[in-house]
């Protein structure tokens, strides 16, 4: 491509296996997909048939897929500070899926949020967040052995000869500059040896400062994720409209003018809303303002990390 466009272009997907049958049914989107030299990293959400079958489809496709591990919304669904054991049990079972199936994979993606179970109880009674985030900052020893356990687990995959991507906070990256384990304790995540950090840097979650956060953290990222332009998982209370394509084109010229491994939350947001013949012909090099508030925020971000 002359366009200017990213050398890596990654798109998640996470729908259920029906949704997700639904979604590839029509043919048109492995074309745009390949026209993009794109790479799906898919959300797995269950070792069924019909998810083993749309993974053979894109490796028929030659679409590099990125098999994104999840647990069950009971097990916390993201990889966090209270379910190691879990996702190291859970990562066997994917195992024995891909052999079963001879699924091919061009990396695995890991996913460091909290507890799905805990963020939707404490957003249910919010006069228990502070001393929920207080008690786990106290839990140094329950952090530690997540860490341990999880460092085995990423081992684990690389040693399958797996590449291991981490999709992590925003926050997550101001606590490892700082050389703190701070952040991570108060939201029950934990750092992993990944080889290539995607930071999760969503601007419809920021508004009306999205744009700002996005170009700050872009800096020196491994890999930027934007979005969302739909999908994903919903907090009753949390209304975070997608973004609409002037948000979402604003978004990518100014994660490129950064990163050269851009992330784009979700596949079927981009669908639903007509994106991807867009950015089949969409021009990265067009100029983009930076948005204001871009140097406050790096003046906020090292007075944080010299409080951490």
């Amino acid at each position: 491509m002359n366009n200017g466009a990213p050398e890596k272009l990654t798109f998640f997907c996470e729908l259920s296996s029906v949704e997700l049958t639904k979604l590839f049914s029509n043919e048109l989107l492995f074309t745009q997909l390949r026209k993009l030299q794109a790479t799906v990293s898919l959300g797995i959400l269950d070792f069924s048939e019909a998810r083993a079958r749309i993974v053979h489809q894109l490796n028929e496709y030659n679409i590099p897929v990125i098999a994104w591990q999840l647990l069950r919304e009971e097990e916390g669904y993201w990889y966090n500070m209270g379910n190691a054991p879990k996702a190291s049990a859970a990562y066997s079972e994917f195992l024995e899926w891909t052999n079963k199936h001879s699924l091919r994979w061009a990396g695995l993606g890991v996913d460091i949020e909290p507890d799905i179970s805990e963020i939707h109880n404490l957003l249910n009674n919010k006069l228990r967040i502070i001393p929920a985030l207080f008690k786990r900052m106290c839990r140094k020893k329950c952090f530690d052995d997540a860490c341990k356990e999880y460092h085995s687990l990423v081992s684990r995959m690389q040693n399958n000869g797996y590449k291991v991507d981490s999709y992590e906070f925003l926050f997550m990256d101001d606590d490892r500059k700082a050389g703190s384990c701070i952040l991570g304790r108060v939201l029950g995540v934990t750092d992993v040896p990944s080889n290539r950090r995607v930071l999760m840097l969503y601007s419809s979650f920021f508004r009306p400062y999205g744009a700002a956060v996005l170009c700050n953290y872009a800096c020196g990222a491994d890999s930027v994720a934007v979005g969302i332009t739909g999908g994903g998982v919903e907090f009753p209370g949390i209304n975070s409209a997608p973004l609409n394509w002037q948000e979402f084109s604003r978004d990518l010229r100014l994660a490129r003018q950064s990163c050269d491994d851009i992330h784009v939350f979700s596949l079927e947001g981009c669908v639903q809303q007509n994106f991807m013949d867009r950015l089949i012909s969409f021009d990265w090099n067009e100029p983009v303002k930076q948005p204001p508030m871009t140097f406050m925020l790096t003046i906020v971000r090292f007075i944080t990390r010299l409080i951490l």
